[in-house]
């Protein structure tokens, strides 16, 4: 395949690049079975990135991150895929929980919270989704109500990353049921405080060994200067304002699974064979790999585009919803014909073609539906 370089790339993404892929290969790449059978990430492994400076890339030096851009996020991302990995939860917690503190909190909230994130003594997570709501956020049941200096949390969480581990979590929660979507709060909890409770690391499809579980809060008091923002009622305008980050991470990760498996099924029809030829040889093998390269190019493209986007402050929501489906979408497309290649060995989990199939299927899913992708677009046309 040709050579292509992503516009976005510089000179110093690339020795970043290096660092990263040395770490995802040594940490990440030969625990998956291991991870997967516990249905977790060891714990040691956030203060292993901590310690290198992998967690909380593009948070400014002052809170104890790495200072760097979105960019580096990015190529850790990509680099986690190509390793082979889907069971550290280290997009949420570098992008999209941190950068709700780094966004949204006050200087005290901030120099409280992010150093711990970004040595990993603190492992970050976001609840937002509930057993009856899904991507219908406006709907939470979760309520946190002002009693004297304090909230008092209730509700139940679902689907939540890294929330078997989190240390700190950032709760979405009515503080005034009455006002629908403008009743919306963010309020950050602790989870060594009395009430919290997690319920099952969740078993999934896919994504074994990921850390996905149920949260409960029964009674959680938590101090008033634990809301996020500036007043209440701020909640639903904060996640919109996040949510095409978040939808980013999803093309980021969907773009890098499309072009690991390429690059395996390339590797395995040219090295396999059938009826005495190379599987590669045969017109059915180079026709459905020569669609899945130009597929792999032109998700790749559009991915580039919007970081460059993203980096200069301008990836709108439409546009963002737009990566997020169509690249999850044809991802999948391209791992199931990945894996029809690899015959019968491609059902077999010591396959990394087997994983990337089971483990694709939810970028469909989470960051909101890919049906609710094409709602948010229409509202545009």
């Amino acid at each position: 395949m040709s050579e292509y370089r992503s516009r976005w790339t510089t000179a110093d993404l690339d020795e970043f690049r290096d660092l990263a892929r040395q770490f995802c290969r040594k940490e990440l790449a030969p625990n998956q079975q291991r991870w997967a059978e516990q249905k977790s990430v060891d714990r040691e492994l956030w203060t292993k990135a901590g310690e290198i400076g992998l967690l909380c890339l593009s948070i400014p030096e002052e809170y104890g991150g790495g200072g760097g851009s979105f960019a580096h996020e990015a190529v850790l991302l990509e680099e986690q895929a190509a390793s082979g990995d889907s069971c550290w939860g280290v997009g949420l917690h570098n992008a999209i929980v941190a950068h709700y503190l780094l966004a949204y909190g006050t200087e005290d909230q901030k120099q409280a919270w992010l150093p711990k994130l970004a040595t990993g003594e603190w492992v970050g997570a976001i609840a937002m989704t509930e057993p009856g709501t899904g991507s219908d956020l406006q709907n939470v049941a979760t309520k946190a109500i002002r009693d004297g200096d304090g909230y008092v949390v209730n509700g139940a969480k679902t689907f939540i990353t890294n929330g078997g581990q989190a240390d700190v979590v950032i709760v979405v929660a009515k503080t005034d049921p009455t006002l629908g979507a403008e009743g919306i709060s963010l309020v950050v909890v602790e989870t060594d405080r009395a009430g919290f409770r997690r319920g099952r690391v969740l078993d999934k499809v896919g994504l074994h060994g990921q850390d996905t579980a149920e949260l409960f809060f029964d009674d959680v008091r938590v101090p008033a200067t634990n809301l996020l923002g500036t007043a209440e009622g701020q909640g639903f305008l904060q996640l919109m304002q996040q949510l095409p980050q978040e939808r980013l991470l999803i093309g980021i990760a969907s773009v890098a699974a499309l072009e690991a498996a390429l690059e395996d099924t390339l590797s395995y029809t040219k090295t396999r064979q059938a009826f005495g030829r190379q599987i590669f040889s045969f017109q059915n093998t180079k026709f459905t790999l020569a669609e899945a390269a130009t597929e792999a190019r032109v998700c790749r493209v559009f991915l580039d585009d919007c970081i460059s986007r993203h980096l200069d402050g301008g990836l709108d929501v439409a546009t963002a919803a737009m990566l997020k489906w169509w690249c999850s979408d044809r991802a999948m497309r391209v791992i199931d014909n990945c894996l029809q290649l690899h015959g019968g060995y491609g059902y077999m989990s010591e396959y990394r073609i087997a994983r990337a199939w089971t483990d694709q299927r939810v970028q469909k899913i989470y960051g909101g539906t890919n049906e609710i992708m094409k709602e948010i677009i229409a509202r545009t046309l």
